[in-house]
């Protein structure tokens, strides 16, 4: 007869051991928990650090006004497809005309500084940052100044942009009131000779070249002239859903393509009309003519024969250094600013028909004679010129008032696509080159 087992006998030290082993393998699954835990959260951290935390640090704050690293990296894409699009038009039209622009000096220029800038990274991200820091600041002052863009205006710019006037009536830029010069007093056609006259448009070398034209209107504006509606407005909407749809690829939505691309620009040109509105259309200047040697002690022989009566366009086609020697040494009309200043000095003290003693600049010894001297209209690219040099001052003022905190993260992550490789295997980029935009370009701007 088999034996009866014996109960176990569970004593108070066994139960308390158990215990103690229970406890044990809780707090050891719990730690295994937590470290696997914190690895997880480690790694995923990590990668939305690098992804969706990341696109949203700042990367400059202009007066408490933030731009993310997102969309500093959107502008850098946009700049960097603005660079590849004046590549790759530049090369087709070089491939239409039978064109190598390999062996054409001027399209090789061209093409070797678009390629710089795409691969300098930092120089584009900086050019960006400039225009980021621009846009809130003219943002800012159109907020202060009650200076709104609607709905509607944008919406004109995309029609206006993309060709589509449903009315073929696109909205005119108003034109300069045509002005006509003065003529030639007495004084100044005994002055001239029959080797100079009033229009002659010479070249001169003392400053930044310009042709002056002592003939011409101004027309400060130049206007637009209207075309027919190319398309439906069907054909509109897909070719605005097709842009859209490609800027998509680079990080864009169409709030982004409607804030970066026309918003921005017109609040640019609103608040630049405002802040140059007293930029003057017409300024102080003179027409003189001049004589450059390089020997003081010539200079001053010179000017003895001109007070004894010599023709000065004789003289300055026998002894002038200059490239304007053939026209009598005419420098056509100027203003400040055009000239160094110890030539600029004596010209504007001269009256009319007064001959200066001998002027030493860095370019020599000058003898002026002055032929006019007059309050005339600019050009409509002096006009353009005086405008963007007092828009630029304005904001670089206003740069210097501002609390400007910019991000160094940046610089370690500036976009290096879209690529010419890229645009070259994919032939619709060029197509955008054709969506214009209202911004000002980056190169006028400090």
């Amino acid at each position: 007869m088999a034996k009866n087992s014996q109960a176990k006998i569970v004593t108070k030290k066994h139960l308390a051991r158990q215990e103690k082993e229970r406890q044990q393998t809780r707090w050891i699954t719990g730690v295994a928990i937590a470290v696997i835990a914190i690895v997880f959260l480690s790694i995923t951290y990590g990668i939305l650090n690098d992804t969706v935390l990341l696109v949203r640090k700042p990367a400059v704050t202009v007066n408490g006004e933030t731009a993310t690293l997102r969309e500093f990296q959107i502008r850098v894409k946009i700049a960097r497809q603005r660079l590849i699009d004046q590549y790759m038009q530049y090369y087709q039209f070089a491939m239409m005309f039978g064109v190598d622009p390999t062996n054409d000096d001027s399209l090789s220029q061209t093409f070797s500084q678009i390629e710089t800038q795409l691969t300098t990274p930092t120089y584009l991200g900086s050019q960006v940052l400039t225009d980021i820091t621009n846009d809130f600041l003219i943002r800012q002052y159109a907020r202060a100044n009650g200076i709104t863009v609607t709905e509607q205006e944008v919406e004109d710019a995309i029609r206006n942009t993309l060709g589509y006037y449903p009315d073929a009536t696109p909205t005119l830029a108003p034109t300069g009131t045509p002005v006509v010069f003065s003529t030639l007093s007495a004084t100044q056609f005994a002055l001239l000779t029959p080797t100079v006259t009033s229009t002659t448009a010479p070249t001169r070398t003392l400053a930044p070249s310009r042709t002056p034209d002592l003939t011409a209107t101004v027309t400060p504006i130049p206007s637009i002239t209207p075309t027919a509606t190319p398309y439906t407005l069907e054909g509109f909407q897909a070719r605005y859903a097709d842009t859209v749809d490609f800027y998509q690829g680079i990080g864009m939505n169409e709030t982004d393509f409607r804030r970066l691309f026309f918003e921005n620009g017109l609040y640019q040109q609103k608040v630049k009309d405002v802040i140059t509105a007293d930029v003057p259309y017409a300024t102080d200047q003179v027409w003189a003519r001049h004589i450059l040697v390089g020997d003081e002690a010539l200079a001053n022989d010179i000017y003895r024969q001109l007070v004894d009566g010599e023709d000065f366009a004789t003289l300055a086609a026998l002894y002038s250094t200059d490239s304007n020697k053939d026209v009598g040494g005419d420098l056509g009309w100027f203003g400040t600013g055009k000239m160094v200043a110890e030539f600029e000095s004596a010209a504007f003290s001269l009256g009319i028909g007064e001959i200066s003693h001998p002027v030493q600049t860095t370019f020599g010894w000058h003898i002026i004679q002055v032929l006019g001297h007059e309050v005339r209209p600019l050009t409509a690219e002096e006009v353009a010129t005086a405008v963007d040099t007092a828009f630029n001052d304005w904001l670089t003022e206003q740069k210097a008032a501002a609390e400007i905190v910019i991000n160094e993260i940046w610089v370690d992550h500036v976009p290096t696509k879209p690529d010419l490789t890229d645009s070259f295997n994919n032939f619709f980029a060029t197509e955008t080159a054709l969506v214009a935009t209202y911004q000002v370009e980056s190169d006028q701007q400090p």
